[in-house]
């Protein structure tokens, strides 16, 4: 049995759909092209092959152009560093235990390409969508142990610990 002109260009756009977006996915990756060891998780079709960065959520890489809520710096340099500082990178935070002294302001930057954000599990702090080099800084007025995820990417955990 012959497949219907409208079944055959359902097929066809699908492939053109897959074709652009596995292009698009691989001319923007690092390495050129080779997947690393500290790849996103991603989609594998049916044909074997593999999206980078995608996530099952649909919450997948920012689409050129799309610009982050929270406030950016002007370059990765001008992101604060130091003892109360937390460097989101290659989809991770670092470091991944911090301890601070009560009344401390903590400030996450995101250096990766991807939008992440920074929840509390307590629901005591939340971050908008950090894209690239943007900063959330939060001051702790508590002690205790706040325990913190990236809510598009949750394999993404650390925790503050808050001291007197």
């Amino acid at each position: 049995m012959r497949p219907t002109r409208s079944r055959r260009r359902v097929a066809v756009a699908a492939t053109v759909a897959a074709t652009t977006l596995l292009t698009a996915s691989a001319c923007s990756s690092s390495g050129g092209g080779r997947a690393t060891d500290t790849a996103a998780p991603g989609f594998t079709f049916a044909s074997g092959i593999a999206t980078p960065g995608m996530v099952p959520d649909g919450a997948g890489p920012a689409m050129p152009g799309m610009t982050s809520t929270a406030a950016t710096s002007a370059s990765a340099a001008a992101a604060p560093a130091g003892p109360d500082a937390v460097a989101i990178d290659n989809f991770a935070f670092g470091p991944s235990s911090l301890t601070v002294k009560v009344g401390a302001t903590v400030t996450w930057t995101n250096h990766d390409e991807e939008p992440h954000t920074v929840v509390a599990d307590d629901g005591s702090f939340r971050s908008p969508t950090l894209g690239d080099n943007a900063t959330y800084t939060f001051t702790f007025a508590k002690a205790g142990t706040f325990a913190y995820v990236c809510s598009i990417h949750p394999f993404m955990h650390a925790t503050v610990v808050v001291t007197r």
